[in-house]
């Protein structure tokens, strides 16, 4: 019976990372303004070279739940292009995932008096997928069941980013290409990996002494593997002291397939102070798995260096 759940254990891991192979979980780290983790099109948008690094520990309480950490770093490039890197290690069970996303970007300024802009980026995505096949004979598992499996993925993500004044609106494919099934089970293993990401905002202030400001936001997110797709409602709220800054705020995220069933329900703080930067979010399952989880950690802590390394409006 041991072996039993343990290989159905196995076998629940190894379908869920199905869904999330060729990407790094993508919960509420974006919100610690860090979005280049979702679009390439943000790379190089501030006048500094901008470092990110994010740790989540999703589901706590459960053995052996995904555990993730990952760095993004984007830098300018002149006054109309921008590169980034974003690096990611995952762990799901007794599956493992390690990724790289080169990324460029270039920006066009459309209207300099009225901060109208529009963005353009391109990303190589790498990344290693495997199942540890040795923590899974360990455990008790069938030891018939002999050397790790593990495939190597190569894809490309395009964006597009909108910006006039305050208001933001971008549109992002990942994984454009198909997945190379060759050695794979293809009764059940998805070949098209593609997801498409629409996320937009407004920052709002009463006036431009105002110290504080309101951002609304939403990102949608559909799948193409399996046909999910979801949606999370933000608000923020900052406080600025001069160029440092704390802020509030909350994400509501829910299942298009489930209306009225919502999915996670995310307080969210942090601080810019001088170059350094702390974001802190928990995730708060509001579906099944709250019966045995009591939430996620995201932790984001970052750091701008060198400001002014390009003077073109288009960074702010």
């Amino acid at each position: 019976m041991k072996k039993i759940i343990i290989t159905g254990v196995f076998l629940l891991f190894t379908f869920l990372s199905k869904a999330q192979e060729l990407n790094s979980p993508q919960l509420s780290q974006y919100l610690a303004d860090n979005p280049f983790v979702l679009s390439p099109t943000y790379a190089g948008i501030g006048d500094h070279v901008k470092i990110r690094v994010n740790g989540l520990t999703q589901w706590v309480g459960i053995k052996d739940a995904p555990d993730t950490q990952s760095l993004a770093a984007d830098m300018r490039l002149g006054n109309r292009s921008g590169v980034g890197v974003f690096l990611y290690n995952d762990r799901n069970g007794y599956t493992k995932q390690q990724g790289a996303r080169l990324s460029f970007a270039h920006h066009l300024t459309l209207d300099r008096y009225d901060d109208e802009f529009l963005s353009f980026g391109l990303s190589y995505n790498f990344n290693q997928f495997r199942i540890d096949i040795q923590e899974f004979i360990d455990s008790g598992g069938d030891p018939s069941v002999t050397d790790d499996r593990s495939t190597t993925n190569h894809n490309l993500d395009v964006g597009l980013l909108y910006r006039k004044a305050n208001f933001y609106f971008s549109l992002n494919v990942s994984n454009i290409l198909d997945k190379d099934l060759t050695g794979f089970n293809v009764t059940f293993e998805p070949n098209r990996l593609r997801n498409y990401y629409l996320y937009t905002g407004y920052r709002y202030k009463k006036s431009k002494t105002s110290d504080l400001e309101i951002e609304p936001s939403l990102l949608f997110k559909m799948f193409e593997s399996d046909n999910r797709s979801e949606t999370d409602f933000n608000l923020k709220f900052r406080f600025y002291d001069f160029e440092d800054y704390y802020y509030l705020g909350l994400s509501y995220r829910v299942l298009i397939e489930q209306p009225g069933s919502p999915n996670f329900l995310t307080p969210l703080f942090g601080f810019k102070k001088n170059n350094l930067y702390f974001g802190y979010s928990y995730q708060i399952q509001l579906n099944e798995i709250s019966n045995y989880s009591t939430g996620t950690h995201v932790v984001t802590l970052g750091v701008d260096l060198f400001q002014g390394i390009s003077n073109c409006r288009c960074t702010y």
